[in-house]
């Protein structure tokens, strides 16, 4: 169910089972998950809970009861946040690689990347999305490799060229 900007799975069977086979979403009131059993609803972010509507593993369903499609679903993560189709985009073609994806806000980046999942391995990357045409400070360049060296993380920027569509990647590496 769409509540706000965010997709609730308040069955908590459903919810275990998204958890369990992709780390989707996290679990209200949880903070850090210790086992596979939770007996609460999960919370999706807009980006999840597209791909998961575009799979067909889920529907996603208004306050009246009402189905949405993944364009209305789409259209209100537009809405919500800055540059949200390229974020899609990313997010998609990460998955495609068969990284677990989660968001990278406490690192300061889009999204923290990881092999496995969170509890199984660490974050090897930090992927901060950066939109085609803009300019890249070498500053921020700076502070991101800090932290991310600080953290033991990879930091990638991620671009969508926005003809093709097809997703950029690049790797900075902090060394001294």
């Amino acid at each position: 169910m769409l509540v706000d900007n965010r997709v609730i799975v308040w069955d908590v069977e459903w919810a275990n089972k998204l958890y369990r086979t992709g780390f989707y979403g996290k679990y209200v009131g949880v903070r850090k998950v210790k086992d596979f059993e939770v007996k609460r609803p999960l919370e999706l972010s807009l980006l999840e809970a597209c791909y998961l509507l575009e799979k067909g593993i889920i529907k996603v369903v208004d306050g009246m009861g009402r189905e949405l499609s993944l364009e209305e679903l789409m259209n209100i993560g537009r809405k919500t946040y800055d540059n949200f189709d390229d974020a899609y985009l990313v997010y998609k073609d990460l998955k495609k690689h068969g990284y677990v994806i989660k968001s990278g806000l406490k690192f300061g980046s889009t999204f923290a990347v990881y092999e496995h999942g969170p509890g199984i391995d660490h974050a090897p990357f930090l992927v901060h999305i950066l939109p085609y045409k803009e300019r890249l400070d070498p500053l921020e360049i700076i502070r991101a490799g800090r932290l991310s060296h600080s953290v033991r993380k990879k930091f990638v920027i991620a671009t969508v060229e926005p003809r093709s569509k097809k997703v950029k990647y690049f790797m900075f590496k902090w060394f001294g």
